[in-house]
C-alpha cells in the first residue's frame, strides 16, 4: 500500500519521516548491525539488576520503583535478566570476594555501550559493611561507574531520577557524542 492510498483509507500510516536513511546494503555487515541496534534499542533499554550482597533494601526498592506505583518502565525500561541484551547495568551491596567474578563477568558480556548505576550507600562507599573481612571495596574500584544513587535505601523517585541520569548518558554514548 501506497503512502497516497494509506492517507486517503484512513490507516494512519505515517511513513518514515524522521528516521535516518537506512544504507545496509551500502555498508558492512558489522556496521549495518549496529546502525539497526543503535535505532531499534533507542527506545527501549533494558536494565540488569545485580545484588552483590547486602541487607537486600535497595533490591527491594528497586522493585518498587518498577511496580504501577513509581512506574520506572514509562520510560521504556525493561528488567531483563540476561547480561547479552541489557545496556544498563544496576549494581547494589557491597562488593565482596565471593560476588564479585561474576559481577566482572556480567559487565564483560553485556554489548557496547553500557552504563552502570551504584545504588545505595553500600555499593557507593562501603556503608555500614565498612570493616567487614569480605569486603573489597566500592564498587568504583572494579567497574567504572557513571552513576551514582546515594542512600540507605534510596526512595523509587531517587532510583528512577538516577537511572533517567543512565539513560541520557547511555542514549549520548550509543549517538557517539560522549
Amino acid at each position: 500500500m501506497t503512502e497516497e492510498a494509506a492517507k486517503d483509507a484512513g490507516t494512519g500510516f505515517q511513513g518514515l519521516e524522521g528516521y535516518p536513511k537506512l544504507t545496509l546494503l551500502k555498508t558492512k555487515h558489522k556496521e549495518g548491525v549496529k546502525l539497526v541496534r543503535s535505532m531499534s534499542s533507542l527506545k527501549s533499554p533494558w536494565i540488569l539488576h545485580f545484588d552483590v550482597g547486602g541487607c537486600n533494601g535497595c533490591p527491594i526498592e528497586i522493585l518498587a520503583a518498577l511496580t504501577p506505583r513509581y512506574d520506572l518502565e514509562r520510560f521504556g525500561v525493561l528488567n531483563k535478566g540476561n547480561p547479552k541484551v541489557a545496556d544498563i547495568l544496576l549494581v547494589t551491596g557491597t562488593c565482596n570476594a565471593k560476588c564479585l567474578p561474576v559481577l566482572v563477568q556480567l559487565y564483560r558480556q553485556m554489548p557496547e555501550p553500557k552504563v552502570v548505576a551504584a545504588i545505595g550507600s553500600c555499593c557507593c562507599e562501603k556503608g555500614v559493611f565498612d570493616r567487614c573481612y569480605n569486603v573489597r571495596g566500592p564498587l568504583y574500584k572494579v567497574l567504572p561507574v557513571d552513576v551514582y544513587i546515594p542512600g540507605c535505601p534510596p526512595r523509587p523517585g531517587t532510583i528512577i531520577e538516577g537511572v533517567v541520569k543512565a539513560l541520557t548518558l547511555w542514549q549520548k554514548k550509543l549517538e557517539g557524542t560522549l
